[in-house]
């Protein structure tokens, strides 16, 4: 026999039992498709808050279960897989600082250019240019995530995006803008 955890949470001034990550798909992840231009920017911005934080659980669950990725050359499937990616990611890029900006829209569909700058373990930089084709179900959760990614040594000297680690903040400069 086996055991269901669950979580009690309040609907309609009831108390029901749920199971544990229940609420995480049923719950949608607004700004929800057919995206205007608006709600893709504040999809994006969303996005680069997330992977700013560089706190996996968190960013994966703007992924659908079953979240179909290729990420460079490496091609993922699900959410346990996107964390431990993501682990492996920011154990590897240190201080890592993103920024992304819209490219295009369309129904259900997001490009994204983006750059981020991070340095190894012995103290290189690199600045990492890309762009996201991105797919979302009707909840708001990405389905699909396709990057192409490259990446370029830089000194220190030459790193643009500096703010303490998180959230970038609103009067930083975005790629447009630092010529990116």
């Amino acid at each position: 026999m086996s055991v269901i955890r669950v979580e009690r949470v309040a609907r309609a001034g009831l108390l029901v039992s749920v199971p544990v990550g229940t609420l995480e798909r049923m719950s949608p992840r607004p700004p929800l498709p057919p995206f205007t231009e608006e709600t893709a920017r504040q999809k994006i911005r969303l996005a680069e808050d997330a992977w700013n934080s560089r706190d996996p659980e968190r960013v994966a669950l703007a992924y659908t279960e079953d979240s179909s990725w290729r990420n460079r050359a490496e091609f993922l499937s699900g959410r346990a897989a996107i964390v431990e990616f993501l682990r492996r990611k920011w154990t590897r890029e240190i201080d890592y600082r993103l920024v992304k900006e819209l490219w295009t829209f369309g129904g259900d569909r997001i490009a994204v250019r983006f750059a981020y700058e991070w340095h190894d373990d012995s103290g290189s930089w690199f600045r990492s240019y890309g762009n996201e084709n991105w797919q979302f179900d009707e909840r708001g959760l990405m389905s699909h995530r396709f990057a192409s990614i490259n990446d370029l040594p830089i000194t220190q000297a030459e790193r643009k995006l500096h703010w303490p680690s998180g959230r970038r903040p609103d009067d930083h400069p975005g790629l447009s803008d630092l010529g990116l």
